[in-house]
């Protein structure tokens, strides 16, 4: 698998369960009673909402409360903006520098700072912090820069930016980051890291001098990404202001757009593409198949994502029609939902990769040329196995993961249900959109106990 070969653990036995937490005869947990009650969970959760949620809590309703004064003070301040934006732009230059000038190694760091501390680390991040990467984005840094030598405000483009494209852009980048990690046969090599993030940089780069910052907000895949899981976090802006927000209120102010679908479905669809293609039925079917593999990793991985995207825009299409509403709007007024799925997805899948892998990685950046330096300190390090050796704990925080994600899911969207339907449509209306909740749960569940 693409993250764990590139950390250079495939050496280590315990790797093996780097990447998820082994195949099922290996978990603690039987998978029947994982499935059995996590689809418990979510239906008695429905019928508890069903009777005593009637009314909206979060969506449209004000909630919020002022941040401290001390701490908008420091969240506000240049100095903080000055220092975000210096810290991710010496990390991009870091990863530049061993990309470029690093040997073509497995244990070059930037292919860990690329699969592990970016595509992993923004989760967790941006729930603490809130839209992370906005914040740290090299390629916003290098935007304002540009704009201040052509004295040209960043905030503007040459053009605006059409809303019609809505989401589409990010969902195109995620797709190809996505298709570059677990799909691409040379994806451990670091050629082709360096060429993915030199389109990606020239791409941004070049949309932000047409469109503005309009465009990182939109066509921006990490900036989009860490943005949709901050929403989850306590941290919100109300006209300028720090305030403090319930996530599930935060999370109900994610704005429908063209595109907000897709990129949720690429988020979701590519994890559990993730875990199915490590499932011992399609590493044998693979072996014996003579199909070529990477043609058939290509088509399951779309595959994925559109029958993903297809379940839910189908069953949030048939939850029933409001006053002002089109069923047409219905699929990206509820996309919302999905954002604590795929969070409780990336900890399910990616939990162990993060912590073990995370620290394989900050060992190596000591040494990015690979020549036995020091530079950071780290190199003589360890990794702390701990969450390995306990294979009890890390199957029920991963089961966990995956059960309460569709539980604030299902919270989330029966929340926008009864803002949105009529009374006499919210119970049945919303029993399409359960029934996809199940599967999805059942489903990832079994895909990864499988894996």
């Amino acid at each position: 698998m693409a993250p764990t070969m590139a950390t250079g653990m495939a050496t280590d036995d315990r790797a093996t369960l780097a990447h998820g937490i082994g195949g099922a005869s290996d978990l603690p947990i039987p998978p029947e009673l994982a499935i059995a009650g996590a689809v418990a969970a979510l239906t008695i959760s429905f019928t508890v909402l069903a009777l005593a949620w009637r009314r909206p809590r979060y969506d449209g309703v004000d909630r919020d409360h002022p941040a401290p004064a001390w701490l908008s003070r420091i969240a506000d301040s240049t100095s903080l903006l000055v220092a975000a934006r210096t810290f991710g732009l010496a990390l991009f230059l870091f990863a530049v520098v061993a990309a470029v000038f690093g040997q073509d190694l497995l244990i070059n760091p930037v292919l860990g700072m690329v699969y592990i501390l970016l595509w992993i680390g923004i989760v967790p991040m941006s729930l603490l912090l809130g839209p992370f990467w906005k914040a740290i984005s090299p390629v916003r840094t290098l935007h304002a820069g540009l704009s201040r030598l052509t004295r040209s405000d960043p905030e503007e483009g040459m053009f605006g930016y059409p809303e019609r494209w809505g989401y589409w852009p990010a969902a195109v980048g995620l797709y190809a980051f996505v298709w570059l990690e677990l799909v691409y046969p040379f994806r451990t090599e670091v050629g082709s890291v360096r060429l993915w993030f030199a389109v990606y940089v020239a791409v941004m780069l070049i949309g932000g001098a047409a469109f503005g910052n309009r465009w990182f907000a939109r066509a921006d895949p990490f900036e989009v990404y860490s943005t949709l899981v901050g929403k989850l976090s306590v941290w919100a802006r109300r006209e300028g202001r720090l305030v403090l927000r319930s996530p599930l209120a935060n999370l109900a102010t994610v704005s429908a757009a063209p595109g907000l679908v897709a990129v949720g479905a690429v988020l979701f669809g590519s994890t559990a593409f993730d875990s199915f293609h490590a499932s011992n039925f399609w590493v044998r079917h693979t072996q014996t198949t003579s199909v070529d593999t990477v043609l058939l990793n290509n088509l399951v991985l779309l595959g994925f994502c559109v029958l993903v995207g297809m379940i839910f825009a189908g069953a949030s299409a048939a939850t029933g029609v409001g006053p002002g509403t089109r069923r047409s709007e219905l699929p990206g007024r509820f996309a919302h939902s999905l954002v604590p799925i795929i969070v409780g997805y990336m900890v399910a899948h990616y939990l162990t990769l993060l912590v073990e892998g995370g620290q394989n990685t900050l060992i190596q950046m000591s040494d990015p040329f690979s020549n036995g330096s020091n530079l950071l300190g780290t190199a003589d390090w360890s990794v702390n196995y701990w969450l390995t050796d306990h294979p009890t704990f890390l199957a029920v925080t991963k089961v966990l993961g995956v059960v309460l994600g569709h539980v604030v899911a299902v919270v989330a969207a029966h929340d926008r249900a009864v803002h949105l339907l009529p009374s006499r449509h919210q119970l049945t209306g919303q029993l399409p959109l359960l029934f996809a909740m199940v599967g999805f749960t059942a489903g990832g569940l079994f895909l990864l106990f499988a894996s």
